[in-house]
């Protein structure tokens, strides 16, 4: 193998405060996320970690807003704020029924007979005259300013932990404390939140105001019907605990939930789960509260992470074959979409079958095209390249090809990003790590995304006279081989080579990183 055909990575194991030295001919390695160094003077543009273009969110900032958008936000406020004064957020219960209006109707003029059949007996108590009627009447303006002292009232009470007092008869209290995802929507209180908030429905309707002041009132409606506010304190669906969850978070900063729709694949789960509508009710519940808990780890202000990212894993799910699975998801994707406008910044499919297609031609129509804008589809054999567009390698799990564990002793986030070697066609790369401490024990974490690979591990000590020992013998690693993790305690100097033979014609990724965990004494 001559020099032109092989590249070399050298990695110095040493202390914190010193930097990792890395030499590379004819090739790139990507150190981090973004640091690129370019030994090969014919090539002098850096290629760094591939990543969305179109995946950064739009601002909440005034400043940054359109002007049409500006104005809308305006409106929206005047309309929400009025509505909130005039205790008309939320619907009046149900008009009677004409049926019942005929009855009551009926029986009052019987009523009416009865009490009139002895004419010219008027009893005191039912007759009124125009002055005590005229003191009976409430002034509208009155009512209202007595309400608003009440409210007042109880807000100072309430904050020293007081009983809050009753309105007049013939008032109602002016709730101005409504709120949605912990923040207070009365535009007047001035919270940084409410814009935040006002903007994902304007938004999610295309700034068109009256359709997004209805989508708002709806929202509110519905968790007020269906007792969101106090959902997380249900105790649903236990055993769905690996259908769904949240998992670190993503390069911008938005925390990841995993969907695993591979788990209903077990006849029995399934049929706990959905064998009945009322199962399907409480699987509702249970996929409403994640996206609850979902929403605490948002930080709603301006310059805020303000959405989620979300990872859809189709690997083994049972498909649209399942009747109730279809309804399921229909519903939900429903209720989501009409109640957490703006929440998901991406939805990411991933290990996406053939029928996967059949499935989105199905829920299309109920989707907006601004929902379906932020699809993004990987096959299996693109899911971990597709994934590092937008989550760093240290972040997703190793399940998905990257080094992210369960419970790791290992790593943890304050160890340093993943570096990345390019390892073109018909090439040798080699990543030595050298060990700076005898005694010292090193780990590793590598994967090659594809793999399709020769891999083999040695540590070479420094003295000529030692021998070399085999870490890891070389292996032939298939398209479907995850990260490989191992470790090696020195006795003497020396460093550990880590070797990738590519004999395909497709250029190859490496990703890798490691540490040195420093001997005990006693």
């Amino acid at each position: 193998m001559t020099a032109e055909e092989t590249q070399v990575a050298e990695v110095v194991v040493v202390p914190q405060e010193e930097a990792e030295k890395v030499v590379c001919e004819n090739e790139k390695v990507v150190e981090g996320d973004d640091k690129v160094k370019e030994v090969d003077e014919a090539e002098s543009k850096p290629k760094a970690v591939e990543k969305s273009s179109s995946y950064k969110e739009e601002s909440n900032y005034l400043s940054d807003l359109k002007e049409f958008e500006k104005k809308a936000l305006s409106e929206l406020k005047s309309k929400l704020e009025e509505a909130i004064l005039g205790n008309i957020i939320f619907k009046e219960k149900e008009p009677k029924k004409e049926e019942e209006k005929k009855e009551e109707k009926k029986v009052a003029e019987e009523e009416k007979k009865e009490d009139t059949a002895e004419e010219g007996e008027k009893t005191e108590e039912a007759v009124k005259t125009e002055e005590e009627e005229k003191n009976e009447e409430k002034p509208e303006e009155e009512c209202e300013k007595k309400t608003e002292e009440v409210a007042e009232e109880n807000e100072k009470m309430a904050e020293e932990g007081e009983e809050a007092k009753k309105p007049e008869d013939g008032c109602e209290v002016v709730d101005k404390d409504i709120s949605l995802w912990g923040v207070p929507l009365f535009p007047s209180k001035g919270f940084e939140g409410t814009d935040v908030v006002l903007l994902k429905f304007l938004r999610a309707r295309e700034f068109k105001v009256n359709e997004a002041f209805e989508m708002l009132k709806k929202t509110l409606q519905w968790r007020k019907e269906s007792k969101i506010d106090s959902i997380l304190d249900e105790d649903v669906c236990a055993d769905l605990s690996s259908a769904a969850y949240l998992n670190g978070v993503d390069r911008e900063g938005h925390p990841v939930c995993y969907n695993i729709f591979g788990v209903f694949d077990n006849e029995e789960l399934y049929q706990k789960t959905f064998g009945n509508e009322e199962k399907r009710g409480q699987f509702l519940r249970w996929r409403l509260q994640l996206m609850e808990k979902s929403v605490q780890k948002l930080d709603l202000r301006p310059g805020g992470v303000t959405s989620l990212l979300q990872i859809n894993d189709l690997k083994n799910s049972p498909g649209p074959v399942k009747k109730e699975l279809r309804i399921a998801t229909k519903q939900a994707v429903g209720l989501l979409q009409d109640n957490y406008p703006e929440l998901v910044a991406k939805n990411i499919f991933i290990n996406v079958p053939f029928w996967y297609y059949a499935l989105n031609a199905l829920l299309s129509p109920f989707l907006t095209q601004r929902t379906k804008s932020k699809f993004v589809v990987a096959r299996p054999a693109k899911v971990t390249e597709t994934l590092l567009k937008y989550i760093p390698a240290q972040e997703i799990p190793a399940q998905y090809g990257g080094f992210k564990r369960d419970n790791d002793k290992e790593f943890s986030a304050e160890d340093g990003a993943v570096s990345e070697l390019i390892l073109r066609a018909g090439s040798t790369g080699t990543i030595q790590i050298d060990v700076a401490e005898v005694g010292s024990t090193l780990v590793w974490d590598l994967t090659v995304l594809g793999w399709e690979v020769n891999y083999k591990e040695e540590f070479v000590p420094t003295d000529e006279g030692s021998y070399t020992i085999i870490v890891q013998k070389k292996k032939k690693m298939g398209s479907n081989e995850g990260p490989i993790r191992n470790t090696f305690r020195s006795n003497e100097p020396g460093k550990v080579v880590l070797t990738i033979e590519n004999n395909s014609s497709k250029k190859k990724r490496v990703l890798y990183r490691y540490k040195a965990n420093k001997c005990s004494t006693f």
